[in-house]
């Protein structure tokens, strides 16, 4: 069966729905709403003839005809946004838009001060920058590269190193600790009370990972304080609520002054530094390959 050519829009969301694995996700990374999108797929499977996804409460997954239609349309749909893309190279002034999925540490302290210049310098190039803890999908969320930490990257992409690497350093106030103890290995973080992260994919609480002489430990503690946010975090501990779990980097100014105390050094191993990573088949914009050189340089890479 014959598709008009107003149907391309109509495939396009069925493969980000396919992609995300979510009917909600893929209207976000599309921008229209949940109902819109999930009316369009049913209009499309009813043209068909044809069930093109698998529905249950808690899942949803293409069909054999439906895994058919991504793995031979979604490249050419992929392609096509590339060659669109790159038009705007015959411009005299590069433009469009780079959306980046990252983390709130990583796009505070990498990404804005890298990126302020271009903003500035190049006035037809827009910005969206998302924070998030999910591990995204940043080709099913149409984004055009994503920050994570170096051991989280995906072997088929290509990766571009912006930090150094790094560690996350248990803290507390002064004032905490005088009270309740410093812990001496991570098994006394259980005594303890803890500011917490929650994740917003599983809703459950970040658990705290350590390494000594090769040994590694996941520690859950009792958490008084939970937030989303670093800044609330970093806060809660200095507000005496009690030890919390942050990015080196960012506690290492109030570590100075003494308004944080760090413990269990010796157990907080260094981890590879952030990464900028994008799908390795993608020809990168002109606007992206100015991010990718702002970046490089920020960080002298």
């Amino acid at each position: 069966m014959a598709l008009p050519k107003d149907n391309l829009s109509d495939l396009r969301a069925f493969i980000a729905v396919a992609r995300a694995g979510s009917f909600t996700k893929a209207a976000a990374g599309l921008g229209v709403s949940q109902s819109a999108i999930s009316y369009t797929v049913r209009m499309l499977e009813e043209r068909l003839g044809l069930r093109l996804l698998s529905r249950t409460t808690r899942s949803l997954a293409p069909t054999e005809a439906g895994q058919r239609l991504i793995d031979k349309l979604g490249p050419m749909f992929e392609d096509i946004e590339a060659e669109l893309s790159s038009l705007t190279a015959l411009r005299a002034t590069p433009a469009g838009k780079v959306r980046i999925n990252s983390v709130e540490y990583a796009s505070q302290a990498i990404l804005w001060p890298a990126l302020r210049g271009v903003m500035a310098e190049y006035p037809d190039i827009d910005l969206e920058i998302i924070d998030d803890y999910r591990l995204t999908d940043i080709v099913a969320a149409r984004f055009d590269a994503g920050v994570r930490l170096g051991h989280q990257v995906d072997q088929d992409m290509i990766a571009l190193r912006i930090g150094p690497d790094s560690r996350q350093a248990i803290v507390a106030s002064p004032g905490y600790l005088a009270v309740h103890g410093v812990p001496a290995v991570p098994q006394d973080l259980l005594a303890h009370d803890a500011v917490m992260l929650r994740l917003p994919s599983s809703g459950g609480l970040y658990p705290w990972s350590f390494m000594k002489d090769g040994q590694e430990l996941i520690v859950r503690p009792k958490g008084r304080g939970i937030f989303n946010t670093t800044a609330m975090m970093q806060q809660a501990a200095l507000d005496g609520l009690g030890l919390a779990s942050l990015p080196e980097g960012l506690v290492a100014g109030l570590i100075a002054e003494g308004r944080l105390v760090q413990v269990l050094l010796d157990w907080s191993p260094l981890r590879p530094g952030f990464h900028l990573y994008y799908p390795s088949r993608r020809q990168p914009s002109p606007a992206f390959a100015i991010v990718l050189q702002a970046l490089r340089q920020f960080r002298g890479v």
